[in-house]
C-alpha cells in the first residue's frame, strides 16, 4: 500500500481504513452486491471508497473481478480498444484470435498492474472522455504528456468532423442548384472518369442530340468558337489521362492486359439498366471527390471557413453515412511490435 499523504489526520486515516474494509468486502461479494444494490446510495458510497483506495495505491480490491461486469467509462474504453486494430497481445502465427472476453480480461489486467504502459500503448485509440480513468496518474510527467496528446488528437477529430459536415451541406446546395454537377461540368473536371462510366456507352443518336443542343444554346459565333476550343482542350486532357493510365498498366502481365481488353470490349455492350447503374456510380464518385477536397478549381475555404454552416441541421445519420465511413476510420495502429505485457517502448517507472 502506498504511503498516505502527510496532511491526512488520524480521523481521516480511520475513515480510509473503513473504506479499505469495504473495498475488501467488495472483492468477495462484488457480483451479489452489485446485482442487488446497483442503483442504491450504498453503491455510490462504495464506488467513491474504491476510487479513493485506488488513488492511494490500495490494491486489496480490484476494479472488477469479472471483466464482463464492467460498466461505464472503463468498459467504454476497453471496448474501444478491443474493437480497434491495435494488437492487445502478440500471438503466434495460426493461433486463433482472442475472444472479446479474453481481450477485456487482458486489458483489465494491464490497466490494473501497469496503467502507464496501458496509456502509452493504446493512446492512439483513447478519446478525451476516457482520460478520467487515469486521474490517479495525475502529476506523473509521462501520463500527463500522453493525456495532452490524446486531447490534441480529439480536437483534430472534432475539426475534421466539422469540416466534413460543412462540405456535406455545401454538396447538398450544389446538387440542388444543378449546374455544378451537370454532365458538362463533371465531364470537364474529370473527362476520363466520365468516359469510363458514361461516355463510352452513349449511342450515336445521343451524341448528335447533345451536339445539336449545344449549337442551339450558342447565342453567337464567339460562343460557338469558345465551345469548340473548350472541347479541344478537354480532348487533350482526356488523351493525357489515357496515356497515364496505360503507362500504369504496362507493369501488369500480358495475360492480364489481354483479359482487360476483352472485358473492355464486352463492357461497351450494356443494357439500359446497367447504363443507369454506371451513371449513378459516376455521380457518386464525383460527389465523393468533392467531399474529399479534390476539385482543384473549387475554393474550399468558402465552405470550410463559413461559420453559417456550423449550426445547420443538414442531414440524418443514415444519409451522411452514404458518403462517409465511420470516423474512426481505424487510424489507431500499434507503433511497434512489442506488445507483451512485460515489454515497453520507453523507460517507465511505476
Amino acid at each position: 500500500m502506498a504511503a498516505l499523504p502527510d496532511d491526512i489526520t488520524e480521523h481521516n486515516m480511520n475513515v480510509l481504513e473503513e473504506d479499505k474494509a469495504i473495498v475488501g468486502d467488495l472483492g468477495v461479494h462484488e457480483s451479489e452486491y452489485l446485482s442487488k444494490n446497483k442503483q442504491s446510495e450504498d453503491s455510490e458510497v462504495l464506488e467513491k471508497a474504491l476510487k479513493e483506495a485506488k488513488r492511494l495505491g490500495c490494491r486489496e480490491g480490484p476494479v472488477q473481478q469479472d471483466p464482463t461486469q464492467l460498466e461505464g467509462i472503463l468498459l467504454d474504453m476497453f471496448m474501444a480498444i478491443s474493437n480497434s486494430n491495435v494488437q492487445i497481445r502478440s500471438q503466434q502465427k495460426g493461433e486463433p484470435e482472442f475472444s472479446q472476453e479474453q481481450k477485456l480480461t487482458m486489458l483489465l489486467e494491464l490497466y490494473e498492474s501497469k496503467p502507464l504502459i496501458f496509456l502509452e500503448r493504446f493512446r492512439k485509440v483513447l478519446k478525451e472522455e476516457h482520460l478520467e480513468c487515469f486521474n490517479h496518474l495525475s502529476g506523473d510527467y509521462t501520463a500527463d504528456y500522453y493525456c495532452k496528446e490524446i486531447c490534441k488528437a480529439s480536437l483534430k477529430r472534432v475539426d475534421h468532423t466539422r469540416v466534413r459536415n460543412k462540405r456535406y451541406a455545401a454538396l447538398q446546395k450544389l446538387i440542388t442548384a444543378g449546374e455544378y454537377f451537370s454532365d458538362e461540368q463533371m465531364r470537364e473536371r474529370d473527362p476520363l472518369m466520365y468516359e469510363h462510366y458514361v461516355g463510352q456507352y452513349q449511342s450515336e443518336e445521343e451524341i448528335m442530340s447533345q451536339n445539336s443542343k449545344d449549337m442551339s444554346e450558342a447565342t453567337s459565333l464567339s460562343t460557338v468558337l469558345l465551345n469548340s476550343c473548350q472541347e479541344q482542350a478537354l480532348q487533350c486532357r482526356l488523351k493525357a489521362q489515357r496515356e497515364l493510365e496505360e503507362s500504369c498498366m504496362e507493369e501488369e502481365e500480358d495475360e492480364d492486359e489481354e483479359e482487360s481488353e476483352i472485358e473492355s470490349d464486352e463492357e461497351c455492350s450494356v443494357n439500359s439498366e446497367e447504363r443507369a447503374l454506371m451513371r449513378e456510380e459516376f455521380i457518386s464518385r464525383m460527389h465523393q471527390r468533392f467531399l474529399d477536397g479534390k476539385d482543384r478549381d473549387f475554393d474550399y475555404s468558402q465552405v470550410d471557413d463559413d461559420p453559417d454552416l456550423d449550426n445547420l441541421d443538414i442531414v440524418t445519420q443514415d444519409e451522411e453515412e452514404r458518403y462517409f465511413d465511420d470516423e474512426d476510420p481505424e487510424e489507431a495502429k500499434a507503433e511497434d511490435s512489442q506488445t507483451e505485457d512485460d515489454q515497453q517502448t520507453m523507460d517507465i517507472k511505476e
